[in-house]
């Protein structure tokens, strides 16, 4: 059975070119055109949201807010026409797995979509390697529950926090590249743009580490990457 697909965006031509690429592709899409339609629509079956920032109605921040604040787990790519990084780290704080610049590759967004699916899949609890619990000092990660914990208090990630944390905690004491962490956390080539690497390893210091600036766990490797360790 196809993985469906609910593409909002304002733009007809929009619509109908992304629509038309992810059907090539394999995809069942179904589509909107406002905000409050997609937050009715991304409550039903679909698998993935592909979710233009500018709507009318509900922006597509608000509605990336609301649907993480109900708890969905659905993933979401959000297209942008502005390239700055604030809008960029803006959509991904607030729970985005991953964000598209307008103009964008029609190919690259197929590639984007599947790259974040074939993420999700791989997060199955069902997987037996993928359910052992990691307790290292103050902060505990539970794949199955998938809840993560500092000092007894549940703590809320967005879905590609959880995922960073999560590998770095696979590969303990073992330095990665931050190439490294774009190809495995976010799923495929990311262009060079290692800054969100930094930007969300700074978040994730900001809720796990007592004193972020002076992080016990996740340790900067200078020129290199980032280790998490087992603290001092």
């Amino acid at each position: 059975m196809s993985e469906r697909v609910l593409v909002v965006d304002d733009e007809e031509s929009i619509r109908k070119l992304v629509e038309y690429n992810l059907v090539q592709a394999g995809f069942e899409v179904v589509t909107a055109a406002d905000g409050n339609t997609a937050m009715e629509m991304a409550r039903g079956e679909v698998d993935l949201l592909v979710l233009d920032l500018m709507l009318p109605g509900l922006s597509g921040v608000e509605v990336c807010k609301r649907l993480r604040q109900d708890g969905s787990k659905l993933p979401i790519i959000m297209l942008t026409a502005r390239s700055e990084e604030i809008d960029r780290v803006l959509g991904l704080e607030i729970g985005a797995d991953d964000y598209v610049t307008k103009p964008f590759s029609p190919r690259e967004l197929v590639a984007r979509v599947r790259a974040v699916l074939r993420r999700k899949s791989d997060e199955s609890p069902s997987r037996p390697e993928e359910t052992a619990q990691f307790v290292v000092g103050n902060v505990r990660l539970d794949p199955e529950r998938y809840e993560v914990m500092v000092r007894g208090e549940v703590i809320e990630l967005t879905p590609r926090e959880f995922d960073l944390l999560h590998y770095l905690l696979k590969n303990m004491d073992r330095v990665v590249s931050r190439d490294q962490l774009l190809d495995r956390v976010w799923g495929y080539e990311y262009a060079g743009d290692t800054r969100l690497v930094d930007v969300h390893i700074s978040h994730l210091r900001d809720k796990i580490e007592d004193d972020p600036k002076l992080p016990k766990y996740i340790k900067t490797v200078r020129g290199v990457g980032y280790k998490f360790v087992r603290g001092e």
